[in-house]
């Protein structure tokens, strides 16, 4: 069966935290060893630039996160993992998108009304303040997951508007050009742990209550002694429920020690104790990568090798899709100009073609047939059209990887070599650059 991308942006906003840790970085690393998944990771910095103006805190923080990931784990020979900015081919798509998506649409994005609303209580005009590049902020972000057509984008419920949309323009874009994008789904995560901070609230910059993920020994130490707690004794019980220090713990520890804080709490274990017990805990998962974490900060351009190393992966896959997105919206050489629309017409009916249908018993498949009309490829049946449509553009875009990564989801015709197919794939690739 053919492989699922999964894309994950990262905007470069501040110090990674440990909410940050265990609610994205952790789950997201372990999530990029499964079989089956192609992850993309980037890291947005053309969407930080939207609520950020400081040069120096945009470059730190890039460096920051970006060292941060890879100390938690994340491989940038097993994933794609780059800078934004390193890809030219997004904001040239962007652009395509922007001019196939109506303003009014981009009206009802939740970001932009928020500010509206806001300046709406304040008593000022409805737009002060606000940025082109807010108002275009869900065009950006669809550009970003459509470039290389991912299958799946995990995001909070509060992005899910933002994937319907990038659903929207794809839609609009193969409407007007021909099938060129899957349309992304949004990959939902029920149980994303969100820890609290120092004072019992969510862990958040905002609150200002934060634990920085790499924070040195003894930093991390003091931190942690400062979370706010009851006046409960020792001796005394203690609850679990609501309890900041138990939460913390349990989002480091095994079941197994977790029920033994648990039994703690319940024989009123001191504050002091249950304190140095968390700090313990944290820092031994810690600890190793910190080691790492130091090291990419004292040398930058071990971080920038892997990113260049990720871009490269990156641009490998943007570069193709764009040559034929330029052409598919007439943005071709003027010495391959068709001559008229009949020719234009012959020279399309003259190329290999798939051809999608629905059978009786309610399955999608579709047939690669040459230009002549022999059939060279047969799909087995899928369950949704999108997921028919999918395995096409997969064709379409990688040719002979494709071809190996599908098995049995396609069939070759009788007396057909997958060099027939591979050959056909690519005069179809070149006359849609053309």
């Amino acid at each position: 069966m053919s492989t699922t991308r999964f894309l994950t942006g990262i905007t470069p906003s501040g110090t990674p935290h440990l909410g940050n840790y265990a609610g994205s970085i952790r789950p997201a690393v372990a999530a990029s060893r499964t079989a089956g998944v192609e992850s993309f990771y980037f890291l947005a910095d053309y969407h930080a630039l939207i609520k950020c103006q400081d040069p120096a805190r945009v470059h730190r923080s890039t460096l920051e996160i970006a060292a941060s990931w890879l100390a938690c784990g994340l491989n940038p020979e097993h994933v794609v993992f780059y800078r934004q900015s390193d890809v030219p081919e997004i904001p040239e798509l962007n652009w395509f998108l922007t001019c196939v998506t109506g303003k009014g649409v981009l009206n009802r994005a939740h970001a932009y009304k928020a500010s509206q609303d806001k300046n709406a209580e304040a008593g000022k005009e409805l737009d002060d303040g606000v940025t082109a590049g807010l108002f275009m902020y869900p065009v950006l972000m669809a550009a970003d997951i459509l470039m290389f057509n991912a299958h799946k984008v995990p995001v909070g419920r509060d992005q899910i508007q933002h994937i319907e949309m990038a659903r929207d323009m794809a839609s609009s874009f193969n409407h007007l050009y021909g099938e060129h994008f899957v349309l992304p789904e949004a990959a939902i995560e029920e149980s994303v742990a969100t820890l609290p901070g120092l004072d019992g609230r969510k862990m958040s910059k905002s609150y200002d209550n934060t634990i920085p993920l790499f924070a040195p020994r003894e930093q991390l130490k003091k931190l942690i002694g400062s979370i706010v707690t009851d006046s409960r004794a020792p001796g005394e019980p203690k609850d679990t429920e609501g309890s900041a220090l138990f939460q913390l713990y349990q989002a480091f520890a095994t079941p197994e020690d977790t029920a033994a804080m648990r039994q703690a709490f319940a024989e009123g274990i001191g504050w002091g104790d249950a304190k140095q017990m968390l700090f313990e805990r944290i820092d031994a998962e810690l600890a190793p990568m910190r080691a790492r974490y130091d090291d990419l900060m004292a040398h930058p351009e071990k971080v920038e090798a892997a990113l260049q190393i990720g871009a490269e992966r990156a641009r490998a896959l943007s570069r193709p899709l764009i040559a034929t997105l330029r052409a598919a919206v007439g943005l071709r050489s003027l010495a391959t100009q068709n001559t008229g629309a009949k020719q234009a017409k012959a020279a399309k009916a003259a190329l290999p073609s798939f051809k999608q249908y629905r059978e009786k018993d309610g399955k999608f498949y579709f047939k690669f047939l040459a230009a002549d009309g022999r059939l060279l490829l047969q799909s087995t049946g899928f369950d949704q059209p999108k997921v028919a449509g999918q395995t096409i553009a997969q064709l379409q875009q990688q040719g002979a990887t494709a071809l190996a990564a599908l098995g049995t989801a396609v069939q070759l015709a009788d007396a057909i070599s997958s060099d027939d197919v591979v050959h056909a794939l690519h005069v179809l690739q070149e006359a849609s650059q053309a």
